[in-house]
């Protein structure tokens, strides 16, 4: 049941900036495609971070949130009487302001990837190939489970981070990828209530 209701939600959660042409039906195996990949993502930061490539030599374990979503509000629960859990919201759960904020995030994410390969890199060949795969893997969300038109600002803010400096960039790189793994965990955890239709109670 949990997995229907997950599909349905992606099929008909929608944003203000998307088109309004109707959404093509996603069969059973494109759906399960989604939770693999959200889970993937997860999975392909974690291995970033875990290489020594885009850390090496920056010593601060600092980490920046750079994206303007409100994910974290957006898509924490509705209060339940008996909680003590204080990311949770008062007003009832939105799964298209959840799923928005979502979107957002991710088009921010590969905006910044993407212009960060094109930088100065100190080591060319071996970021391409660790962050190669995690763009796919966004790219793939994007096309797969969330696919809606963006506001352009969202991509020149990615693309005007880095300057010349190679280390410069990979410190700024490090601490954003930290920022993202977290909102990857917050993602795959906001992904597993709307599956499980608890707000919907």
């Amino acid at each position: 049941f949990a997995s229907v209701l997950y599909c349905v939600l992606l099929l008909t959660s929608s944003w203000r900036a998307c088109t309004g042409l109707p959404v093509p039906a996603r069969s059973a195996e494109e759906c399960a495609d989604c939770r693999l990949l959200f889970k993937n993502l997860l999975l392909k930061v974690t291995e970033l971070l875990d290489s020594d490539v885009l850390c090496f030599g920056i010593a601060s374990d600092r980490m920046t949130v750079r994206s303007h979503a409100e994910t974290v509000l957006a898509c924490a629960p509705t209060r339940t009487q008996n909680s003590s859990c204080t990311m949770q919201r008062n007003s009832s759960f939105s799964e298209s302001e959840c799923l928005r904020n979502i979107r957002k995030d991710l088009a921010y994410y590969a905006a910044a990837v993407q212009s960060y390969l094109n930088s100065p890199l100190r080591s060319h060949e071996e970021e391409v190939s660790l962050l190669s795969p995690t763009l796919e893997i966004i790219q793939s969300l994007k096309k797969v489970c969330l696919s809606c038109s963006l506001p352009d600002e969202i991509f020149l803010d990615a693309a005007q981070m880095w300057g010349d400096d190679s280390f410069s960039n990979r410190q700024k790189m490090c601490k954003m990828m930290r920022g993202f793994h977290v909102r990857t965990i917050t993602i795959n955890r906001a992904m597993g209530y709307i599956s499980s239709g608890d707000h919907r109670k």
